[in-house]
């Protein structure tokens, strides 16, 4: 069967069932082989790996990836959706086809009966709301994972990349350089898409730490930091902490941490690096303690 990369082979599966593209899903379908090569290589997929597949639309990567790997599971949260994967991949016996919103799929339970519980390989499409969601979920949840490889807006690879000085550089940075070493794949223009969405993509690979980058005593604390740090950008640092609810500590103890942590007191969250902030949060940690 000629594969659905075909942009012709697309839109007539598009047509026989009659699929309308629903907005909410944020649903564009890759139509570019050569990109789909560039995301199985930098997953770095073999016949011995089990692959989570998120947002498999109507089966265009899952074919490659079945082809690729000694399993897939594909994770498809519009119903209208099934009975197109169904038939496209149909000639695969490697691939099991979930109906689901992967946010409420037990990711860890489905590594442990498909993978015995080593760490498996996750790709997919995300659209932009659900991407953040997506990735944290799956990193702070434990689940054992090799890497996660996605494409994402082009602006939403950059900012998961860039360190302190940029105006990218925010809270999604730092959580994912926590967990994981971010390596640009492939750009990819609008025109790989059925229907062409209004900005451009990025295949990114994050390769997760055996460890984290940084040691923290409270993992929680660390975030809530940064997440405080970063809710009012133009504040400095002290005064985003100060003035966020998710840090439960006096204000004298949020400035006598800061200056303990070696740092200025009008220093602003988008200077630090991940180092600083895990230093900051060991300091704040024992004075909650």
């Amino acid at each position: 069967m000629e594969k659905l990369s075909n942009p012709q082979r697309t839109i007539e599966t598009i047509k026989k069932y009659d699929f309308t593209f629903q907005k909410k899903f944020g649903q564009n379908f890759l139509i570019d082989a050569h990109v789909i090569s560039k995301i199985i290589e930098g997953a770095q997929v073999s016949e011995d790996d089990f692959v989570l597949e998120i947002g498999p639309g109507i089966g265009t990567m899952t074919q490659y990836l079945a082809e690729a790997a000694r399993e897939v599971a594909a994770v498809e949260i519009d119903k209208k959706l099934i009975p197109i994967l169904q038939e496209t991949l149909a000639g695969y016996d490697n691939v099991t086809i979930i109906n689901e919103d992967i946010l409420k799929v037990d990711i860890r339970a489905l590594a442990l009966e498909k993978n015995h519980g080593k760490p498996i390989k996750v790709v997919a499409n995300l659209p932009y709301y659900i991407t953040t969601p997506i990735i944290m979920g799956l990193f702070e949840s434990h689940v054992p994972i090799d890497n996660i490889t996605v494409m994402v807006q082009k602006e939403v690879a950059d900012r998961m990349r860039v360190g302190p000085g940029s105006k990218e550089y925010g809270a999604l940075s730092l959580a994912v350089q926590y967990y994981a070493e971010p390596i640009l794949t492939a750009r990819v223009p609008a025109n790989c898409f059925i229907p062409r969405p209004n900005v451009d993509s990025a295949v990114i690979s994050l390769k997760r730490h055996e460890k984290p980058a940084v040691q923290v005593d409270n993992e929680k604390l660390l975030f809530k930091i940064i997440r405080a740090s970063f809710n009012q950008r133009r504040k400095t640092l002290q005064n985003g902490l100060k003035n966020s609810d998710l840090i439960e500590v006096s204000k004298e103890d949020i400035v006598d941490a800061i200056r303990e942590a070696g740092l200025p007191e009008s220093v602003r969250g988008e200077a630090l690096t991940l180092e600083q902030f895990a230093n900051l949060s060991n300091v704040l940690n024992k004075k909650i303690k």
